[in-house]
């Protein structure tokens, strides 16, 4: 093993704590600090025993440490709100920032998709656990023919889903179908997410369904599969819950207005996918799929930007 790379991590909730225990696993980077406002925190406690240097002081107590002269990648697994407070306080010190929250200040990165196109960028947004989820098959199709529209259902048991979450929904719906637009090339996107209540806890179900430009429907069908497979190496729990569906959209179907007037005598495609994302269980449980992809997402980020030639950031 080669020199590990130093990481720090802010927020020590569940998902602060579940990336901690993946970059345990990394052969590149080391989880050297890990920050949270709360001293009685069982996310610190655990990161002391583990022999992470700790800190209660928020942002401002990271920039104290000793050990931040190590960190080469600042993760932030907090809330929108807080990043841009993180975010600030991190300007001055030159450090690569993964932000794990909907907040959204630099651009969007999806691995599988865009991530070679963002060296340089020093705080890169890792958009939500359902965009990570589903742009890399809206971008699958957007790599055969045009898609019109993309609509994307994010269901997550309402189990996985603490404070952090549940005070970034509003930023979820708006964060995601940016993103479905701008990393997936969707020519509109809308996203929609449900807390299923259900016991025992649901798994992570993802939906995409999207209206396409007509295409031959085995290349449609294999470039989802393919791209699938490329999430799958970094989120071994990422699957295709059923076969692609294609049907026709017919010339008087009410769908083809989400598709937009220019559309009105195209041939249309309806193109429907079912995702199961079943987490890794390094910290969360399985079925909290929807918060194991975004730290699964961010590590594989990291590592790739610490093996990258350094060039000027922005």
């Amino acid at each position: 093993m080669g020199r590990r790379h130093g990481a720090a991590i802010i927020g020590s909730g569940n998902i602060g704590t579940d990336l901690m225990m993946k970059l345990r696993r990394s052969e590149l980077l080391d989880a050297v600090a890990m920050v949270g406002i709360d001293s009685a925190s069982e996310g610190l406690a655990r990161a002391a025993t583990l022999g992470v240097t700790t800190t209660a002081d928020g942002v401002d107590g990271l920039l104290r440490l000793g050990a931040f002269d190590d960190v080469e990648v600042v993760f932030d697994a907090t809330s929108a709100d807080a990043h841009h407070v993180n975010a600030a306080a991190l300007a001055a010190s030159g450090r690569q920032i993964v932000d794990l929250t909907p907040a959204a200040i630099g651009p969007f990165v999806v691995p599988a998709v865009n991530m070679a196109q963002l060296a340089g960028h020093r705080n890169l947004n890792m958009v939500t656990c359902g965009g990570q989820a589903t742009i890399p098959v809206v971008a699958a199709l957007a790599g055969v023919t045009r898609v019109h529209y993309a609509e994307i259902v994010a269901s997550i048991s309402s189990r996985s889903a603490g404070p952090g979450t549940r005070a970034n929904i509003d930023e979820f719906t708006s964060t995601t179908a940016r993103a479905i637009e701008i990393v997936g090339g969707a020519a509109r996107g809308k996203a929609i997410i449900v807390l299923n209540p259900a016991e025992p806890p649901m798994l992570m179900r993802d939906t995409v369904a999207a209206l396409v430009s007509a295409a031959d429907p085995a290349v449609l069908a294999s470039a989802v599969t393919a791209m699938v497979a490329e999430v799958a190496r970094y989120v071994p729990g990422y699957r295709l819950a059923q076969e692609v569906r294609i049907i026709g959209v017919p010339p008087a179907d009410p769908r083809r207005r989400l598709a937009g007037p220019a559309c009105a005598s195209e041939d249309l495609l309806q193109v429907t996918v079912f995702l199961e994302v079943a987490g890794a269980g390094d910290y969360l449980p399985a079925y909290a799929g929807n918060l194991d992809i975004m730290t699964a997402a961010a590590v594989q980020v990291a590592e790739r930007l610490v093996t990258l030639t350094p060039e000027p950031v922005r």
